[in-house]
């Protein structure tokens, strides 16, 4: 990162950046990644793409943009404090607003994994022919099998290995299909609102830019820590954490962009209107060949399973931060989190009459809650309280305002969009 950069985003220090140490460094990013690939994008993506074309590719690139400043402000938190968002919120709040704040999280995380779940439950149906609710309970199992017995640092390693196999599926799928680029660079950077299309854009916006990511990526990227005492590899740590950010998020920015473009390409060039993502796996059959199909399910399936154990995790930190204490496994109310979390998601799939429509809301329910985190993520990282001379510098300052202030705009819309709608 250069100089200029690191004055930015509030670091003057110059330390010497290997690639070998870099390549030590990346997985925090990566998890946080697997967690915006989700389910829930498929269906918000797989429903701007078939209903709009090429044109709200726009949402995915300003959502990324916004994501990289969020992500890399929540993990300067971690980092400098040795906090997570949770526990910073715990400590630093008045107890009724970290308390709000921190149950409307867990709840967030909930709706998360709700489509994680219920995404992989339809992947099985998609290769299998399995009913949804015991497809749903599979995915439970395996999820909590894996955080329950697996380390941090094993998590860590299969992520990178399901980001990579989605990519590669989409780089298959993208060579499938033929795509106006033209139109989708005009999509990518121009942005427009078409009619009927408000919802798609907030669900798109609360599948990229998710509040549980916030508080996951602040408690990952301890798992890096070295010594908080030295400035010297304070300012490493978030010159390689920003670079790793940076490279993850560019990584989900592509996989998402792939979702809408494969969608655009066959069902609106071909105007065939998409209402359930076992529908669009039916549907590239005669469209592409059945081989698209199957890579589509298995990638569904990938981005579930990831997915959902990233939002456990998730829920475990922010539950276990409303007592003070870290994300660990070990510990009751850690293990209580992650399993409120996927449990409560377990039963709302048991519960839920139109899976495709909760997906794309459960989405919807994220942007809601996702302004209560991005303003108490501003206020702790700002403070030079929590932060000391780490605090954010005033041009970071302002950026992250106009993002949280942008976000809450386009949810006043959103509510004035259904409104019309009743």
């Amino acid at each position: 990162m250069s100089f200029s950069i690191k004055k930015f985003f509030g670091t003057n220090h110059k330390p010497k950046l290997t690639a070998i140490d870099f390549f030590k460094y990346i997985g925090p990013g990566f998890l946080v990644t697997i967690g915006f690939i989700d389910p829930g994008n498929w269906a918000s993506n797989v429903s701007a793409g078939s209903d709009f074309g090429y044109k709200l590719l726009w949402v995915i690139t300003i959502s990324t943009i916004m994501l990289i400043i969020l992500q890399h402000n929540a993990a300067h938190l971690g980092i400098v404090t040795g906090y997570c968002l949770s526990e910073a919120s715990t400590i630093y709040l008045r107890p009724w607003i970290s308390k709000m704040t921190l149950i409307t999280a867990v709840l967030a995380s909930i709706s998360t994994a709700f489509a994680e779940i219920l995404g992989g439950a339809i992947a099985l149906d998609m290769l299998f022919k399995l009913p949804v609710k015991i497809g749903s309970l599979l995915i439970l199992v395996f999820v909590s099998w894996m955080l329950f017995t697996s380390s941090y640092k094993k998590i860590e390693k299969w992520i990178i290995c399901f980001v990579s196999l989605i990519g590669l599926s989409f780089i298959i799928e993208l060579s499938m299909v033929h795509i106006e680029w033209n139109q989708a660079l005009t999509g990518w950077t121009v942005p427009t609102f078409p009619l009927g299309a408000m919802p798609i854009i907030m669900s798109a916006l609360g599948a990229v830019v998710m509040p549980h990511n916030l508080y996951l990526h602040s408690e990952i990227i301890q798992s890096k820590q070295w010594n908080l005492e030295d400035e010297h590899i304070i300012a490493k740590q978030l010159d390689y954490e920003f670079m790793d950010t940076l490279l993850s998020m560019l990584v989900g920015w592509a996989i998402n962009s792939a979702i809408i473009i494969i969608a655009a390409a066959t069902f609106f060039a071909n105007k065939v209107p998409v209402t359930e993502l076992g529908q669009a796996h039916q549907m590239l059959i005669p469209l592409l060949g059945n081989s698209a199909s199957v890579i589509f399910a298995v990638s569904l399936l990938f981005s579930g399973v990831s997915s959902c154990i990233t939002a456990g995790m998730a829920g475990g930190s922010i539950f276990a931060g409303l007592f003070k204490e870290p994300y660990d496994i070990h510990d009751a109310h850690t293990k209580l989190g992650v399993a409120i979390t996927l449990v409560a998601a377990f039963i709302v799939v048991l519960l839920i009459q139109d899976p495709f429509k909760g997906l794309v809301y459960s989405q919807v329910l994220l942007s809601i809650q996702l302004p209560i985190t991005i303003f108490t993520q501003i206020y702790l990282t700002s403070s030079k309280k929590v932060m000391g001379k780490y605090a954010n510098k005033k041009l970071f300052k302002i950026l992250l305002w106009c993002t949280g202030i942008f976000v809450t705009i386009l949810n006043i819309m959103l509510f004035i969009s259904l409104f019309k709608n009743v």
